[in-house]
Parts: structure tokens; C-alpha cells; sequence
């Protein structure tokens, strides 16, 4: 059964939907709305494929794909990132066809070989480099750390199409392919978690790619992404979505992350909840606690944070593991220009607003004040206390 898609006169979509897809890189992201691995065959009187499909999909990609065409009718394989969602199929591609040249950056060779310890007939390409159609042209543009070392965007001028590798995607399954043809409030919420547990740490890359890719004023009809939808109605909305999103983004908006032994450290974030919001109404407050809900849905309500609280009680001297685990994890998404201060219950030695406040600071928030201590279960003295905290971080914000 045919399960290619025509989505211009000269493009095809060849690639896989995953609906029952739930982790991602490892368990590092998790997915509630599957995903696609987009692969997509261009004809001219050459005809190229770019990029291929996840490893567990290499059979059934390779029997799709020969329904659509003679696999020996294939010119040309790009390579837009060699991460295994993207190649994971060329093994068995190039056992059909070995010969056939597959273009990618120098890195891009680099990571391929190391996954795959194939000396395949690898041809390098740079920036401006262009690869010949007959009438019309592929052309290549590095996006170097966008989100790989060998990451490129690949621009087809035949129909103004820019296959833009994971920029602009998201962990999106549809059948449907369009941007306008699927649920908008998903689509966002799904792209921003995109960006925001993937990109963040390349912001200022992202930001530089994107002015320069604009800056060649190249017409855009389709954004075809590597995953999720591809965007046809007004296809640049997202770029510049992008842009607002890499420019040190925050809405008004405070989270407060926590993790409890016996709800005492939970007490007090309800009661800091309480006093941000006598000082100033107009906040979202969001109390998150970060051993129950997932670490992917935390990094995106931070990176739409202004400021963030983190709370914890004290346990061998440390702090407790679902919040160590969330804190390495936010120390490696490099966010800029928000504010953060700590709080927690302990018993006997509360260390643990010490540690979190350093390593708060480490990740490169900017220290509001020393942080709240609570000896054991606060009173109501003692809820008191968190709530005039909450109402002088607000202040110092």
C-alpha cells in the first residue's frame, strides 16, 4: 500500500508517522502526541532524497519507498543531520543502492561513519554550495549546533522550498502533513516545548542562522521540517516565532518547583504561591512538583518563566533527587535574563536552600535573596514567613 504523500508538483513526502511514539532521545523527551520522521523525495530530471527515517522503520520505509520509485532512479541523497531519527534507514538504502553519492557537511560525514562505520560515497558540501537538478537547484546552508555540529538546511529553488532539518519541527503526529490542517493550539504548545528542550541552548545560534538565512531574501512557499507538520500557510510564522523565542523569552509568568518528603517544602510553596500573587495579581504562578510531573513540561514552563522558585527538603545533607536530577538538567539549557531564590523544609541540618541557591547560580539565573528556611512543618507563623517571601521576591523582580 502506497503511503506517500505529493505535497508540490515536484516534492514527495516518503517519510513515517509515529503515532505510538512516547520517549525520545532515550528517555530525555517525552512525546504525548507521537511524531513523524519526515522524508522527502525531490524530482527534477535528477531526483534527490532527503534524509531517511528512524531504524526501527528501515523495512518498511525501504518497501514504501519502492512503491513510489525504482530505488536505482535516485541521483542524489541528502543528509540534513546525521542523528539516527534522520538516518537510520540509510544502512539498509545504501545496501540496495551503494553507489549513490549522499551529500552532508563535513560533520555530517564525521557523524554518519561513527554511527554506522561505512565508507559510503560521501561528497562534503559548505554553505552556498549548490547541487545541480537539471532545472533547478538544491542548495545548502550549514546551521551548525541547530541542534547538531553537522546540522544543514537544504533549499530547493525549483519551488522555493526549504527543508529545514529539526528547525521549526515539533513531536507531532498527523496525517494530514499541513499546518493548517491540524489543532493550532497543539501545534504551538508542541513546538514550543520543541524549541524549548532542544533549541534553548542555541539561542544565540539560532538567532544568527535564521538573520542570515533571511538576509539571502530567498522566496518561501513550504517549510518542510524533519518533524511534525510542514508549514504551508504563511510558512514564515514560525521563523519569526523562533526569533521571539531565542531573544531571552519570558512572559509574566513565575514557577515554582518543588520536590516534598512529607508536604512540608509543599505547604510552603503554596504559601509563597500566595503572597506573589497578593503583591501582583496580573502574574501566572505555576506550582510544579518536579518527583510527579514531567521534567520536559517543567524545562517549558522555566524557559516561559521570568523567575523561578526552587524548593526542596533537606535529606543527607543534600537536597532531594528529583530536584538535583531537574537542576542538572537546567543547568545545560543555558537560560538567560531570569531571576530564581530557593526554599525548604528541614529537620535538623538544611543545607539544601544552600546547595539549590548555588546551583541556581550556576545555571546562570540571577540570585534574588538568600532564600526561606522552615524548621520541620511550618505553622502559621512560620506560612507567614513564606508568604512575605513570596511577596519580596515579587518586589524584587
Amino acid at each position: 500500500m502506497r503511503t506517500s504523500k505529493k505535497i508540490s508538483d515536484q516534492v514527495t513526502w516518503v517519510g513515517k508517522v509515529d503515532w505510538e511514539l512516547e520517549q525520545f532521545h532515550g528517555n530525555e523527551y517525552s512525546v504525548r502526541r507521537g511524531s513523524s520522521y519526515n522524508s522527502y523525495l525531490v524530482r527534477d530530471k535528477k531526483i534527490a532524497l532527503i534524509d531517511t527515517v528512524w531504524q526501527p522503520f528501515d523495512s518498511e520505509f525501504i518497501a514504501n519507498l519502492k512503491d513510489e520509485i525504482d530505488l536505482q532512479d535516485i541521483d542524489y541523497i541528502i543528509a540534513n543531520h546525521g542523528e539516527i531519527d534522520h538516518s537510520g534507514a540509510l544502512p539498509e538504502l545504501m545496501r540496495e543502492i551503494p553507489d549513490t553519492p549522499i551529500y552532508c557537511t563535513n560533520n555530517g560525514k564525521k557523524v554518519l561513519q561513527g554511527h554506522f562505520h561505512k565508507d559510503w560515497n560521501f561528497v562534503t558540501v559548505k554553505t552556498g554550495d549548490t547541487l545541480d537538478l537539471g532545472e533547478s537547484q538544491l542548495v545548502f546552508i550549514e546551521a551548525p549546533m541547530l541542534h547538531w555540529p553537522d546540522s544543514m538546511f537544504t533549499y530547493f529553488t525549483g519551488e522555493s522550498i526549504l527543508f529545514s532539518n529539526d528547525a521549526f519541527g515539533q513531536h507531532y503526529a498527523t496525517e494530514s502533513l499541513f499546518n493548517d490542517s491540524v489543532d493550532q493550539c497543539e501545534l504551538m504548545e508542541e513546538a514550543l516545548k520543541y524549541y524549548a528542550n532542544i533549541l534553548t541552548p542555541f539561542s544565540a545560534l539560532v538567532s544568527r542562522k535564521i538573520k542570515e538565512v533571511l538576509a539571502l531574501e530567498l522566496p518561501v512557499n513550504l517549510i518542510c521540517t524533519s518533524h511534525g507538520v510542514i508549514w504551508k500557510e504563511n510558512p514564515l510564522q514560525i521563523v519569526q516565532q523562533y526569533l521571539k523565542w531565542a531573544d531571552n523569552y519570558q512572559e509574566n509568568q513565575i514557577t515554582i518547583v518543588y520536590d516534598t518528603m512529607w508536604n512540608a517544602t509543599r505547604r510552603m510553596a503554596e504559601a509563597i504561591a500566595d503572597g506573589i500573587l497578593k503583591e501582583d495579581p496580573t502574574l501566572t504562578v505555576k506550582l510544579l512538583n518536579a518527583a510527579e510531573r514531567d521534567k520536559n513540561d517543567i524545562i517549558t514552563e522555566i524557559f516561559k518563566s521570568k523567575a523561578i522558585l526552587a524548593g526542596s527538603s533537606t535529606i543527607n545533607n543534600r537536597y532531594l533527587s528529583a530536584m538535583a536530577a531537574l537542576l542538572e538538567l537546567v543547568k545545560g539549557m543555558k537560560f538567560k535574563n531570569k531571576k530564581a531564590a530557593a526554599f525548604g523544609s528541614y529537620g535538623w541540618s538544611g543545607e539544601a536552600v544552600k546547595l539549590m541557591t548555588a546551583d541556581l547560580e550556576e545555571a546562570g539565573f540571577q540570585i534574588v535573596n538568600d532564600g526561606c528556611r522552615t524548621l520541620w512543618v511550618p505553622d502559621q507563623e512560620g506560612l507567614q514567613s513564606c508568604h512575605q517571601f513570596g511577596r519580596e521576591f515579587t518586589q524584587a523582580l
